[in-house]
């Protein structure tokens, strides 16, 4: 179901089938509860925090942000670009940060994502409705086929890197160190700040705020949003979730042309994407290599449109989902 009342509504009996089938993941549920709780503490901290600490927890955001799109998402998973050993270990320390799983388990998930997108295979299928796609996913065990699909799937350049294998073999305590512990050290250490509003603040606040924001690409940039690239793809052009997300969010672009190393068809100045602009950076600094782009296949695949505009042909249009089939097909959960 999308985002509305129905889907509130349904939540209860969603809940109540996985427990009959036993098919709860307790372990995430309890650990997205603590987290959460915890972020409601940073948050009655926050007038009780310095200046110096509000403004660390906000540079967080993209630095966290940046571990996720410019490094977990656009170079391990995509292999979109190439990037030098000190930058690697940069992005490596800023995924750590954002704590979203390793970097191997976070890219397994996501190359299954793409291969068999809105489909029983798809980790976060967003045909079965906002919340599941959001984060509903995580709170129940894997569908067999996804489990199936990221057996059959090529990880070996994961395998063989060795800050990818570094930060899964210390898995989950080396990043829930760096998520949570560490701002407070730091706030504390360098411009004495109580460690407790650093833990919370910079900490908890700023993780679960980045995690929703990484969430929502998986869930409304899935589900709103236009098509103008592939209008038979549900993901779609969210400049909401490109805010959030420090640029993930032009998401029918990105489908459509997953090796481009920008996730987006414009840059900086017509589309707010500060992760293109940060590997543009480290590119004029000879750390990065080798960007792809999609420009000239969506080029081809314009003028293609344009002749069948020009002859009358006009553009496919997909398939509705489950929750906009009309008359009996009303009845499909």
């Amino acid at each position: 179901m999308d985002l509305s009342m129905k889907m509130i509504r349904e939540i209860p009996s969603v809940i109540s089938h996985h427990w009959k089938n036993k098919t709860l993941n307790w372990p995430m549920i309890i650990y997205t509860s603590i987290v959460h709780s915890a972020a409601v503490a940073g948050a009655m901290r926050l007038t009780s925090c310095s200046a110096e600490t509000l403004l660390f927890a906000f540079l967080l955001w993209p630095l966290s942000g940046f571990g996720i799109t410019v490094g977990v998402h656009r170079l391990w998973s995509h292999r979109s670009y190439t990037a030098s050993f000190p930058l690697r270990a940069f992005l490596m320390m800023c995924n750590s940060i954002a704590n979203q799983g390793s970097i191997f388990h976070w890219a397994r998930d996501h190359r299954v994502h793409h291969k068999f997108s809105e489909t029983e295979a798809d980790p976060h299928n967003a045909t079965r409705g906002f919340f599941f796609a959001h984060m509903g996913w995580l709170f129940v065990k894997k569908d067999p086929a996804v489990v199936k699909a990221g057996k059959d799937l090529d990880f070996s350049d994961l395998l063989e890197d060795p800050l990818v294998m570094f930060q899964k073999k210390l898995d989950p305590w080396f990043a829930i160190y760096c998520c949570f512990v560490l701002p407070g050290q730091i706030a504390a250490k360098c411009w004495g700040e109580e460690f407790w509003n650093g833990f919370f603040v910079a900490g908890a606040l700023r993780y679960v705020f980045v995690l929703h924001a990484t969430w929502l690409v998986n869930s409304a940039a899935h589900l709103y949003g236009d098509h103008p690239y592939d209008v038979l793809s549900y993901p779609s052009e969210n400049p909401f979730v490109s805010y959030v997300s420090v640029g993930e969010g032009w998401h029918n672009w990105h489908h459509k042309y997953p090796f481009d190393y920008a996730a987006s068809e414009f840059g900086i100045s017509s589309q707010f994407n500060p992760s293109k602009l940060f590997i543009d950076c480290m590119a004029k600094l000879g750390m990065v290599t080798d960007r792809k782009r999609g420009t000239a296949a969506w080029a081809m695949g314009r003028a293609r449109r344009d002749r069948d505009a020009a002859n009358g042909i006009p553009l496919p249009k997909p398939a509705p989902r489950p929750w906009e089939v009309q008359g009996d097909a009303k009845k499909v959960q």
